[in-house]
């Protein structure tokens, strides 16, 4: 088998769009995940998802500044593909940050790899929950599937999508309110906790309700958690499910 210049162009450009898709994903491409194993994964998938097909002869290879403009289209059309995939893994971020908000595990923020920033335990527990729950229903293989569709919808040194900035923006306030909707039963719990801690503080000053107040509020933080993830796992399933249409959204012209 002899690969032309056009068609070892064209691979690049694809490893290059899927190596802009997968770094969003914490699961397959976060930052805990070594370079070269993500430089791997990246080009073991552009071997196999992307549509080999024999090029005429007569095909040429792509211009030094043609080429470059392409490189560039591909990373962004990559970026906004992954940016979609992302928002599902935001909005768990943002759920289990708000939770433990006002749980106690503040005060011991460390550096969680899996999402590059700092977070509490308590975010830590439900982001990895949620990442269990990610790959017991599949969700990295609707992923791959997603990022073989693109090439598809959007065939390799095409034209950039644009589905306008509102597509964009209500999709994100959807993820947005759904990770509020996951904070909402620790939340509520946290503060009735809060409200009977200041009940008590008027009822028996002499009690130490500071002091009283961080074990009280972790303890609860948990067992409201234990108790709603029968609530939350039902909805970490629907978030995850239709990633693959999610994924492909922008992507229309």
């Amino acid at each position: 088998m002899t690969i032309s210049a056009a068609q070892a162009q064209l691979f690049f450009l694809a490893f290059t769009r899927i190596m802009a898709i997968i770094i969003h994903v914490p699961v397959l491409g976060g930052q805990n995940i070594p370079t070269q194993v993500r430089i791997g994964l990246g080009f073991a998938l552009a071997m196999v998802l992307i549509p080999w097909q024999p090029l005429p002869p007569e095909a040429a290879a792509i211009g030094v500044f043609a080429y470059g403009a392409a490189i560039g289209r591909e990373i962004l059309i990559g970026t906004l593909i992954g940016y979609a995939a992302d928002l599902a893994f935001g909005a768990i971020q943002m759920a289990g940050a708000t939770m433990g908000i006002g749980s106690g595990f503040e005060s011991g923020r460390i550096f969680n790899p899996s999402m590059g920033e700092a977070s509490s335990a308590f975010d830590q527990i439900f982001v990895m929950t949620a990442s269990m729950v990610f790959l017991v229903i599949d969700g990295h293989h609707l992923v791959l599937i997603a990022i073989q569709k693109t090439f598809n919808v959007l065939p390799l040194n095409g034209s950039l999508p644009f589905n306008g900035l509102e597509m964009i923006i209500k999709t994100t306030s959807t993820f947005i309110a759904a990770g509020v909707q996951m904070a909402l039963p620790v939340m509520a719990a946290l503060v009735l906790t809060d409200l009977t801690l200041g009940l008590l503080a008027r009822v028996a000053p002499q009690v130490q309700v500071y002091f009283l107040g961080l074990p009280v509020k972790v303890v609860v933080a948990l067992i409201a958690l234990g108790m709603t993830f029968a609530i939350i796992l039902p909805n970490l399933t629907a978030l995850f499910k239709p990633m693959t249409e999610n994924m492909l959204l922008f992507l229309e012209q």
